[in-house]
């Protein structure tokens, strides 16, 4: 079996259960983000929503990763995180299935983000909800950024790429 060379070469499922092949997004920037919705990183969602508004049109997209490893911050089912995330936030991009980032468990796609950008100190394990990985039009991670860097502060790295 080959090993994936990027990240357009993983799938994942929709949060509503259909498949949701990277490869759909190929030649696109994607900023990938594990995502919770009880965590104080949650006011997120609103900037992540800007800029996929703001540069979709130029070929980019947020993917947002519901995880529930950090503080049990994601608890709900599937219903729940799309409906909190459509009425509070008005998220329109594409969510994932809940996964795990982290452990045994992790989903391979992540396996792959910290692998190729480790974070600080080269650890590669993600440390809270809102880790950040900017990807460009050819699926090669970037940039990884910290749960705290604002969502527009990754703007003009976006720009760049489109």
């Amino acid at each position: 079996m080959s090993v994936p060379a990027n990240v357009f070469d993983f799938e994942t499922r929709r949060l509503n259960g259909a498949p949701m092949p990277l490869a759909e997004f190929r030649g696109k920037v994607l900023l990938l983000v594990n995502t919770a919705s009880e965590c104080g990183f949650t006011p997120q969602y609103e900037a992540l929503q800007e800029l996929h508004d703001r540069f979709a049109p130029r070929g980019f997209s947020v993917i947002g990763f519901p995880c529930n490893q950090f503080g049990g911050q994601e608890p709900g089912g599937a219903e729940e995180i799309a409906a909190f995330c459509a009425k509070n936030y008005g998220v329109s991009f594409p969510l994932s299935e809940k996964i795990d980032v982290n452990g045994d468990n992790a989903h391979p796609l992540y396996r792959h983000l910290t692998s190729v950008a480790p974070g600080i100190l080269g650890t590669e394990a993600i440390k809270w909800n809102f880790t950040k990985f900017l990807v460009d039009r050819d699926g090669q991670v970037v940039a990884r950024f910290a749960p705290a860097t604002k969502p527009e502060s990754i703007a003009r790295d976006i720009e760049a790429l489109l």
